[in-house]
């Protein structure tokens, strides 16, 4: 990490709380698209990654992983699709959010086999960014209500590194909901196209014992997807190793210890990596 990523970057004590940023040095900008008008967070150099945010928003953890991709190469925009960006994820804001969204057409939370209107956003916030930046594309990361919206984007041939963290939509009430992949059918056969013709891979990454985020839904894209969907899912069951709660979810974020060895360290380096494989600008 640079000197000036780590001052921007709350490096918690080993065991502590997890890393946090905030909005220092970014710059802010409405994008309209699809009918839909949102800010943007845009900071760093090198190839493009957005990077979606999870319930409730723009929090300093989200932040934080935003740091560490600047530090390490990569032009990050942060959509704010929802939430007060910067603002800390207290229980009530949570809940707050929460009640927006499962009420919105712009997400359509409880909505099987569904395109749903923000992915046409996230598309093209991509797109303006794979025209600005260095690289064959961009990578999208998408967390919690947001992670499927990530895959969604890869419908598009902009979109080379697609990271599905820990996927909740449609909340999966049901065992229907709990398989179904997050996106629609046709979606989907657009990005099994591209697995089998364009060489796309998909990261997926969830907890192994998340409620929120069920194996179902993994075990659909895998069987559409086959090898070229890579999984991590870290042990969270009763008596981890790594002491895991019950409810461990945001794998990239809240649950991120900065002590070596430790499990989300090793996922997140794997995400940079896989953005590296992906997108960035081949040089002879």
């Amino acid at each position: 990490m640079t000197d000036s990523a780590a001052s921007a970057t709350d490096q918690s004590a080993p065991g502590g709380t997890p890393p946090r940023s905030d909005l220092t040095g970014w710059s802010r900008a409405p994008f309209t698209a699809a009918g839909l008008t949102h800010d943007c967070f845009e900071k760093g150099s090198g190839p493009g990654v957005v990077l979606i945010p999870e319930i409730p928003g723009i929090t300093p953890e989200v932040l934080a992983l935003a740091e560490h991709l600047i530090a390490n190469g990569f032009t990050v925009v942060v959509p704010s699709p929802f939430g007060t960006p910067g603002k800390l994820g207290t229980p009530g804001y949570i809940a707050q959010v929460i009640t927006r969204l499962c009420v919105s057409a712009e997400f359509r939370a409880f909505a099987m086999n569904a395109e749903r209107p923000i992915t046409a956003y996230l598309r093209a916030v991509a797109t303006d960014l794979a025209s600005r930046t260095p690289g064959p594309g961009v990578g999208v990361i998408g967390m919690c209500f947001t992670g499927g919206f990530a895959l969604a984007t890869a419908v598009d041939e902009v979109v080379l590194a697609p990271v599905v963290s820990q996927p909740s939509v449609p909340l999966p009430l049901g065992r229907a909901r709990k398989s179904d992949p997050g996106v629609s059918e046709a979606e989907l056969n657009r990005i099994a196209d591209r697995v089998k013709n364009d060489n796309l891979c998909v990261l997926g990454l969830r907890f192994s014992e998340d409620a929120t985020s069920p194996r179902a839904r993994f075990d659909t894209l895998r069987a559409r997807l086959g090898d070229a969907f890579e999984v991590i899912e870290l042990d969270s069951s009763p008596g981890n190793a790594a002491g895991f709660g019950a409810g461990a979810h945001s794998l990239l974020t809240n649950e991120v210890r900065e002590v070596p060895g430790h499990p989300t360290i090793a996922a997140r380096d794997r995400v940079v990596e896989f953005l590296k494989e992906r997108i960035s600008v081949v040089t002879e």
